[in-house]
């Protein structure tokens, strides 16, 4: 791995980041979020799994790059699995990050968590599906029409990997 690129686990302070890249160009198209209030809600949310070392944070040269995150279950039955979330800023994608995070971040899963397995979801037509495919994620649902953006339904495509 290019040995610019670190792994960190997360922190609360990541957050301000995490909302940069929400708001770049696209991004909320494969995301189902409206507005600064949603993504801010959200990036709260999400970086609130760092009290847990559920959060990983990729650095280039030092500087936050992108990040992860498992939506560890508080209920027994379901703590085998659980939902993950993951984004690159758009100006370092391309570089590995994104494969290099997953990666850590599905070893953290389920040597630090005992999961069996992770699940995600994802919008149709976003990239990053190939990402999934390519480090053995499956398809196992299409939730039709879950999300209407702009008068447009975008259908939920529901991936997961046993660990």
């Amino acid at each position: 791995m290019d040995e610019h690129l670190t792994i960190r686990f997360g922190k609360e302070s990541d957050q301000k980041y995490l909302i940069e890249w929400l708001l770049q160009p696209g991004v909320l198209d494969g995301f189902p979020l409206h507005d600064l209030r949603e993504i801010e809600d959200a990036a709260r949310i999400w970086v609130s799994y760092s009290s847990q070392h559920a959060v990983l944070t990729a650095l280039w040269d030092g500087v936050p790059c992108g990040i992860a995150n498992l939506y560890l279950q508080p209920y027994k039955k379901l703590a085998h699995q659980c939902l993950f979330a993951i984004i690159v800023d758009e100006k370092m994608r391309g570089k590995g990050i994104g494969t290099k995070l997953m990666k850590d971040l599905m070893a953290l899963a389920k040597e630090r968590f005992k999961l069996e397995f992770i699940h995600l979801e994802v919008y149709e037509g976003n990239p990053a599906i190939h990402l999934y495919e390519r480090l053995g994620f499956e398809k196992y649902g299409v939730h039709k029409h879950f999300m209407k953006d702009k008068d447009k339904y975008v259908d939920k495509i529901l991936m997961q990997k046993v660990l």
